[in-house]
């Protein structure tokens, strides 16, 4: 799996999710099947993330038209910016239902139930199949199990239910300091196809034990969202049930964050550091890839140019086919910048790759030069690989990471179903 990316002032550390104080969870496997197919292998379906104590709670959601009908619950239940815990499932996305938000509703009533708690202190999500019934019975079965097991080292457990056809749990945890309070934030994420975002991408939950209010705690999350998990595309495709969201519970003690400040800098540089690093695991565990892309764009004018331009590379499957291919094809590139939505000198761009194995110039000026294609093989049989782009005089910059193209990919979606 890739190296996570350095950051002054944050420490990695393990627990996920539950690594910052006051956070439990479990997961279990309840027995949710595709229609007509049996249980055969054992893997979590069905996981809870319960805090110790009423928490700040903020999230983003698809912009697909089409979305799950947990995301109606929850953005109802969090409609005041609070929350509890989280009740999620894999396997079935409980989406294009009739009785899609009644299914939802009692995911969290059963939960609530086994807490102590009340139905609108949980935010609900789904990930699977599109388009079945979600069964309530095996979660109804299994939430006595799930919630009597919840447990400050539960992570483990509930990163592996929301796992589809993600071949690797996805997690990370860092300890930060604001106003010599130590704090701390984990994160966990499932995500591996139909990913391509304009609001979140795929399930993620993030927990923090910093004291933030729940308009601040928004705002940091809608902004983090456009330079991390937005910056992701794996296949083009954009999910019906995508939802990114934070529970901050305040147990580090910190003045609460309410405003601009230098705090709120360090709170969502945190945010960052979490996101981008999941950000990077679920590129690189893209359906069927073998290598992980990073896009960068540098010299744009502002970076709504530089992330089109970025995005722009990082989803042109022919150009994926080269990355896995291992082959410099650098015109695909240049195309690829061609045809993005944005104003920028065509002439001006150069185009560089890179890996651990050493850099190589590609394009000068919007030409092409002479390089050796054996260097480049070798800087392309890497995997992480990372094609920088300059476009001009700019100032402004912008990164992008996606994976390669691969047979499995297709192999992977032809029958995700069975």
């Amino acid at each position: 799996m890739i190296n996570k990316v350095e950051f002054e002032g944050f420490k990695y550390i393990d627990g996920g999710i539950c690594a910052a104080q006051g956070f439990k969870a479990n997961g279990i496997q309840c027995g949710l099947a595709h229609a007509g197919a049996e249980v055969t292998q054992k893997k979590n379906d069905l996981a809870v993330i319960i805090a110790d104590k009423e928490c700040s709670a903020a999230a983003v959601y698809t912009s697909n038209k089409v979305k799950g009908a947990p995301i109606a619950v929850t953005k109802k239940n969090i409609a005041d910016g609070k929350a509890r815990g989280v009740i999620v499932n894999s396997v079935n996305a409980n989406t294009c239902n009739a009785d899609g938000v009644e299914k939802a509703q009692k995911m969290c009533e059963l939960a609530a139930s086994q807490s102590g708690l009340e139905p609108t202190d949980f935010i609900v999500a789904s990930t699977g199949v599109i388009g079945q019934p979600l069964p309530i019975e095996p979660i109804e079965k299994g939430m006595p199990e799930l919630c009597k097991g919840v447990s400050y080292e539960g992570n483990s457990a509930a990163v592996e239910a929301i796992m589809t056809t993600d071949t690797v749990p996805k997690e990370v945890a860092v300890e930060f300091e604001i106003n010599s309070k130590k704090c701390v934030m984990g994160g966990m994420l499932k995500g591996s196809g139909m990913i391509h975002p304009n609001m979140a991408t795929t399930l993620s939950f993030i927990t923090t034990d910093v004291s933030i209010s729940p308009e601040y705690l928004q705002r940091a999350l809608s902004d983090t969202v456009k330079t991390t998990l937005n910056m992701v595309s794996v296949d083009g495709d954009q999910s019906t049930n995508d939802m990114c969201c934070v529970l901050a519970n305040g147990m580090a003690e910190n003045s609460e964050i309410n405003s601009e400040s230098e705090d709120f800098a360090v709170f969502q540089n945190a945010l960052y550091v979490v996101m981008m690093n999941l950000a990077r695991m679920m590129a690189r565990d893209g359906e069927g890839a073998t290598k992980l892309i990073e896009c960068v764009c540098s010299g744009a004018d502002d970076f709504i140019t530089a992330k089109t331009v970025a995005k722009s590379v990082i989803t042109s499957s022919l150009f994926k086919a080269a990355i896995f291919g291992e082959d410099a094809n650098w015109g695909r590139i240049l195309c690829a910048v061609g045809y993005a939505d944005a104003e920028f000198d065509i002439n001006k761009v150069d185009v560089d790759l890179a890996s651990d194995a050493g850099k190589i110039a590609v394009c000068r000026n919007g030409a092409g030069v002479p390089f050796s294609e054996e260097e480049a093989k070798k800087i392309l049989m890497e995997e992480e690989i990372k094609v920088l782009i300059n476009i001009g005089d700019g100032e402004s910059s912008a990164v992008a990471w996606g994976c390669d193209l691969t047979y499995d990919y297709v192999k992977i979606n032809g029958d995700y179903r069975s």
